[in-house]
C-alpha cells in the first residue's frame, strides 16, 4: 500500500470504536506514528489503554501503566474531511 489516507502529524477524527466521535463530542488528535505494515496510527491523548507492569530495574514499583494503544487508520478520519460530512448532514 503506497498511498496512505492519513499523514504524520495530521490532525483526525476517531469515527469507529471506544473513543469514537459523537455529534456532540469530537475527539480529535494529532497522528504520532504510523505502522503501514499493520495499517494502524496512534492517535495522541486518545485510545488509552491500561497496562500491568511487573517491578523492574527501569520500573522499580511496577502498577499500572497508561499508553495510547494503535488504532486501525479505517477508524480514523481527517478532521476536514469529518467536518465536511457534518455539515452537509446538518
Amino acid at each position: 500500500m503506497n498511498d496512505f489516507p492519513v499523514k504524520m502529524g495530521e490532525e483526525v477524527v476517531i469515527i469507529a470504536g471506544k473513543d469514537r466521535s459523537r455529534a456532540d463530542k469530537v475527539k480529535a488528535g494529532k497522528i504520532t506514528s504510523i505502522n503501514r505494515k499493520t495499517q494502524t496510527v496512534t492517535v495522541e491523548g486518545l485510545n488509552i489503554s491500561k497496562k500491568a507492569v511487573r517491578p523492574s530495574e527501569a520500573n522499580p514499583e511496577g502498577g499500572i501503566v497508561e499508553f495510547e494503544a494503535p488504532i486501525h487508520v479505517s477508524n480514523v478520519m481527517t478532521k476536514a474531511k469529518y467536518d465536511a460530512r457534518s455539515a452537509k448532514k446538518a
